[in-house]
């Protein structure tokens, strides 16, 4: 098989990313800081800042393919913290681009429905950006960064994403049920708006996006509030809703600017055989898992 090289193996969508692309795939994952095992899956530590070592990694594998999940993530961290987080969103990805052109090989970026201020959705892959926060503009630049160095480069603007998790990483539904569980009150949005997808189908959605280079769109079906999700998955989990409480951004003093409504319109992966499940379909195959 065609080695593939999944950067990020020790968040939570690289992780979900590495055990599935295994049935097509041999697949090479990197993590910083937190080592793992994946059965099936050869690990290995890296930095993806320092360029020497990512160039001695490409030539170590020499993969077939890249995807580029690694990323701060944490739209808070990132605007407390804009010069630490912009090596891993901004300068790492231009490595990682530039090197993969140089072996003209399809490199797939994970972005974020962030780019986007919220005020005109549902967005398409041909709306202009409008980045309110820095992890939003770090992701744009990266965005540029990556197309400028490497032709082929597939730039997947991620959604709202959930599902089962590495042991150091989680997705934004494992507070919300650890918080049901304990019967501690959880207050939800119901004025923030996306369109989430399970792990496994975001997976999915990149593995086609190396065949697609490009702006692609891998949201969900389904547009949404937190808290309205938050409702669905207690009913489908069977996680008690007594103390789940709406609630307004307004509300909450965060470090990074919230938009309203980043809904993403994916019409176009949707015809090239992106297909999320409902929501409801999402989460009950979690159930025994989260």
């Amino acid at each position: 098989m065609k080695k593939l090289l999944v950067t990020g193996a020790s968040g939570f969508l690289g992780w979900n990313l590495c055990q599935l692309a295994q049935q097509e795939w041999e697949v090479y994952g990197t993590y910083l800081s937190q080592p793992l095992a994946i059965p099936g899956v050869t690990l290995l530590q890296a930095d993806l800042r320092d360029f020497q070592h990512l160039k001695d990694l490409f030539q170590e594998i020499q993969p077939a393919a890249v995807i580029h999940t690694a990323a701060q993530s944490s739209p808070n961290y990132c605007q407390t913290h804009p010069t630490e987080s912009y090596h891993i969103n901004v300068t790492a990805s231009s490595y990682i681009a530039g090197l993969s052109a140089d072996r003209q090989i399809p490199c797939v970026f994970t972005s974020t429905d962030l780019v986007f201020d919220g005020r005109n959705p549902p967005y398409r892959e041909t709306d202009p950006v409008s980045p309110i926060s820095y992890y939003g503009e770090q992701k744009v630049r990266a965005e540029q960064e990556m197309r400028s160095r490497h032709g082929q480069v597939a730039i997947c603007r991620m959604p709202l994403m959930f599902g089962t998790a590495p042991p150091h990483a989680s997705s934004f539904i494992q507070p919300f049920i650890k918080s049901m569980r304990e019967g501690k009150e959880l207050n939800l949005f119901i004025d923030e708006f996306r369109t989430p997808v399970s792990a496994t189908t975001a997976g999915r959605g990149l593995l086609l996006a190396l065949e697609n280079a490009g702006i692609l769109h891998l949201g969900g079906k389904e547009r949404i509030s937190r808290y309205d999700f938050g409702r669905i998955m207690a009913e489908v989990l069977g996680l008690p809703q007594a103390k789940l409480k709406p609630g307004r951004q307004q509300d909450i003093q965060m470090a990074a600017p919230r938009p309203p409504d980043v809904s993403l319109d994916s019409s176009k992966a949707f015809a090239l055989g992106y297909q999320p499940l409902s929501i409801k379909s999402e989460l009950a195959a979690l159930r025994g898992k989260v």
